[in-house]
């Protein structure tokens, strides 16, 4: 059913156009001045009333991040493949979504260090994230996307993770604008990974949630009804 491969797609969309909408709303307002230095993404979405569309945008995210995960996790148990790597992406996947939230609710004004401790989710274990995604794109048959989604998904993972690597130490070197540049492609390489997931949710048929009780509370419950 195609479409399921609109919500990676909307992910995509949605998380850069709000990033993108914040960065302008900082330039417009004066709380950023791009003649100086390139801001980092949470230095534009850190003053009001952007800081207010940031929190929405990247809460969004977070929800869609995680749906998108455990829909990939179950599609690959679905493909006959359940494994502990299959595990640690999910869970990888999640404290992703949850670095995001964290990113955008804790403003690096007002609380630096949880802010930190989401950018290091959002941003590293989002790139471990795609990673393991790499590794399962080629132990999990069928493979969609034919031959070219291994490759362009590794080349997108090198990308992010040279940004990242560059990045740290550009920010001690107070390189700032060499910095924030490579977070902003860190960002937009994650997200447009994010989106990649629309060529292996094309191929879903349909997505349930299903709750099972516990056999001894029915029988329980049964029991008591009898008596």
């Amino acid at each position: 059913m195609w479409i399921w491969a609109l919500l990676p797609i909307l992910l995509t969309i949605f998380a850069t156009g709000g990033i993108w909408a914040v960065f302008s709303m900082a330039v417009v307002n004066g709380s950023v001045n791009v003649t100086v230095e390139f801001p980092y993404i949470s230095v534009c979405g850190a003053e009001p009333p952007q800081s207010c569309l940031f929190g929405q945008v990247m809460n969004i995210g977070a929800f869609l991040v995680t749906w998108v995960c455990v829909i990939r996790y179950q599609q690959v148990v679905d493909y006959g493949y359940q494994s502990s790597l299959n595990i640690v992406s999910l869970v990888a996947g999640c404290l992703c979504a949850v670095g995001g939230s964290l990113v955008g609710n804790f403003q690096t004004v007002n609380q630096i260090h949880v802010h930190l401790l989401g950018a290091f989710l959002s941003f590293f274990i989002g790139n471990l994230y795609f990673w393991l995604q790499v590794a399962l794109t080629y132990r999990v048959k069928p493979r969609h996307g034919s031959k070219w989604i291994g490759p362009v998904r590794i080349i997108c993972s090198l990308v992010c993770t040279v940004c990242l690597i560059l990045l740290v130490p550009l920010h001690l070197w107070e390189e700032r604008t060499a910095a924030a540049i490579c977070e902003w492609v860190a960002g937009m390489d994650l997200l447009f990974l994010f989106g990649l997931f629309a060529v292996d949710f094309g191929h879903i048929d349909g997505h349930f949630f299903h709750v099972m009780q516990e056999k001894a509370a029915m029988q329980n419950s049964t029991t008591t009804l009898e008596l």
